[in-house]
């Protein structure tokens, strides 16, 4: 199975094509967000990306580029995007946080949210499925 840099093009391809196979056969994610994520210290291309995370269909959808009417924006580095988003660990999360290495604006509130509850065996499934094609 071929393997690809956490957010780089070919990543997000396969992604989306991996969140197109499941859709419709998970349970519907119950805390509506949007967020643009700005991901620093990336080891390709500019050293930043500019991506957003959004929920507010029901399931998660991580893209490249920022969009419209965001709950949130959160800017982390890349290394801590990866922890918290492909490998499913909210510890690296939170000691990033707490050592002032992701800052948040807007609603904290929903980024909270998004964190409780385990995912179902769908989700958990696609995170899976995201782990083996990630680099």
């Amino acid at each position: 199975m071929a393997t690809f840099p956490f957010l780089s093009d070919e990543w997000v391809a396969e992604a989306r094509k991996i969140r197109e196979e499941y859709e419709g056969k998970g349970a519907v994610v119950p805390h509506l967000m949007r967020m643009n994520l700005i991901v620093t210290e990336v080891p390709f291309g500019s050293g930043d990306i500019d991506a957003h995370l959004d929920t507010s269909e029901g399931a998660v959808k991580l893209e490249h580029g920022h969009i419209e009417l965001v709950d949130l924006k959160v800017t982390l580095d890349y290394a801590t995007a990866k922890a918290i988003l492909v490998e499913g660990n909210p510890q690296a999360g939170m000691q990033a946080f707490m050592a002032g290495r992701i800052k948040v604006e807007g609603d904290m509130s929903k980024l909270m949210a998004l964190q409780g509850g385990a995912p179902d065996p769908t989700a958990a499934e696609v995170a899976t499925r995201l782990r083996e094609i990630t680099e």
